[in-house]
């Protein structure tokens, strides 16, 4: 007799095929009628409550969990939907599907606030949602509302993914498949961002798609533009070399090595130094946090002696390049002449610094900075209407209270991370621990690469992996638990 649950495997599964198909086709299709895009989401409705009667709640959400986070790393490369002035991707569907099915579960179970009182970083949670209040008041005082409101869908979608993942990745080996679901499908990246590289082809979603043949060899994978797949590499490159240094498996160890050399070449072939440099000084990290007590305080000390040499030797250069970029005279925004890009860059500072004076401190209103760099400017950008700096985005955009916050959480991430570090830690937990430290300090460079990093969701998804490692870490020794553990890998 046939095993009932082989035959809900088969028919679950020829359903699955089928409705995948049909989205497929739908999804890829320019053309597929609007009813058409209907059946396709009947289709799938049905097939969901069709699979809810086999298929326990808790087991739909850690699935759309972890299906939210792979697709989180192809952007709208795929399909994109066009609501009024939003745009619909995959991964934020499937945002909205996880928080259903959060609040159905804790509707049912009662477990809202059983899960936050398992956070042990509920300071962090509080901020983020705070950042996100604070964004909806300033719309009292933005000029544009409608780059307001998309800005905070950003906002909002960042947080809702942060405060999701916190909260229910709170053991070590859900933490391994969310660090194994970003380096498996950085494979997929790199594999597009090699063929961008050697056939000149672009996805539709990049910018280069219909841009001029000198940039078509710049790879950009899923991404806008070729600095925004930099700044990704530049985080996933320490992932692997993490990898490579705490796996025993050859196969495994191989693989990472080779993958690691191969994001370098990608940000080679993308032509961003802020992301060259922010693994020059990852690395620089990564070596000091490997050194024994003695040698780091005299690693520090060398250090210290050769930054103060460097600016004896070259004092008179750095300080006639500050002169030149920041204190001489700069073309005013209504000059023809087009700047070299460091000057352009830096009339984008002044210009922002500019207008965050304006604001007394409490910023011009989320997502308004450029809006003032377009109809307000003050020295000439070449046109350009985005900071290109993260850190200056989040200060004119907020003010200084969110800004000080995100500094003080990112410091005290990469603080708490470096604490947790040392002896008697399992191969995994060094593995998380040492990929995502140093990950922190290439991040913080190569943000200023891309133009603007509220868009970049890979951004968010880091943040959530970063601040659930140390609110499991914190659990664990809060429990009493041994952190020793043996490896996945």
């Amino acid at each position: 007799m046939i095993n009932r649950t082989y035959i809900n495997q088969v028919f679950f599964g020829s359903a699955a095929i089928v409705i995948g198909l049909l989205l497929t086709y739908v999804f890829v299709s320019k053309n597929s009628s609007p009813y058409l895009l209907l059946i396709a989401g009947c289709a799938a409705i049905g097939f969901l409550v069709l699979v809810r009667q086999v298929v326990s709640l808790e087991q739909l959400f850690w699935l759309t969990l972890y299906l939210l986070i792979a697709a989180t790393f192809l952007n709208n490369a795929i399909y994109s939907i066009d609501v009024g002035p939003f745009s619909l991707f995959p991964y934020r569907l499937l945002l909205v599907a996880a928080l259903v099915l959060f609040i159905v579960n804790a509707w049912q179970n009662k477990g809202l606030h059983q899960s936050w009182d398992d956070v042990r970083v509920k300071g962090m949670l509080s901020f983020f949602l705070f950042w996100l209040g604070y964004g909806f008041i300033s719309l009292l005082w933005t000029k544009s509302l409608t780059d307001g409101l998309k800005y905070l869908f950003l906002l909002g979608m960042g947080t809702a993914f942060i405060c999701l993942i916190v909260m229910h990745f709170t053991k070590l080996e859900r933490l391994v498949t969310f660090y194994s679901i970003w380096m498996v499908m950085t494979v997929l990246l790199m594999l597009i961002g090699f063929y961008n590289h050697f056939t000149m082809q672009h996805l539709p979603s990049s910018s280069l798609y219909s841009g001029p043949e000198y940039k078509q060899h710049y790879p950009t994978s899923v991404f806008f533009n070729q600095n925004d797949f930099a700044t990704f590499l530049s985080i996933t490159f320490f992932f692997y070399l993490s990898v490579c240094k705490n796996v025993k498996n050859g196969y495994v160890k191989g693989s990472a090595f080779i993958l690691s050399l191969c994001s370098v070449v990608l940000i080679g072939y993308t032509g961003s130094r802020a992301s060259l440099l922010g693994i020059a000084l990852g690395l620089a990290v990564y070596v000091f946090i490997m050194l024994p007590r003695l040698l780091k305080k005299w690693a520090v000390i060398l250090s210290a002696a050769c930054s103060i040499l460097f600016v004896t030797l070259f004092y008179n250069k750095i300080a006639g390049v500050i002169y030149r970029l920041f204190i001489a005279p700069s073309n005013s925004a209504y000059s023809n002449e087009m700047l070299p890009s460091n000057e352009a860059r830096a009339n984008l500072l002044k210009n922002s610094f500019h207008y965050f004076l304006d604001s007394f401190g409490f910023g011009v209103g989320v997502g308004n900075v450029p809006y003032y760099l377009q109809n307000e400017p003050i020295f000439a950008t070449n046109q350009v209407e985005q900071v290109h700096n993260w850190l200056v985005e989040i200060l004119v955009n907020f003010g200084l209270v969110i800004f000080l916050g995100y500094v003080l959480l990112y410091a005290f991430l990469f603080i708490q991370l470096y604490q947790f570090y040392g002896k008697g830690l399992g191969r995994n937990e060094k593995m998380l621990i040492e990929g995502t430290l140093v990950a922190l300090v290439s991040f913080l460079v190569s943000s200023i690469s891309p133009s603007s990093v509220s868009n970049l969701f890979f951004h968010w998804v880091f943040l959530a992996l970063a601040i659930s490692i140390v609110n499991v870490m914190k659990k664990r020794k809060a429990e009493g638990l041994t952190i020793r553990g043996s490896s996945f890998y």
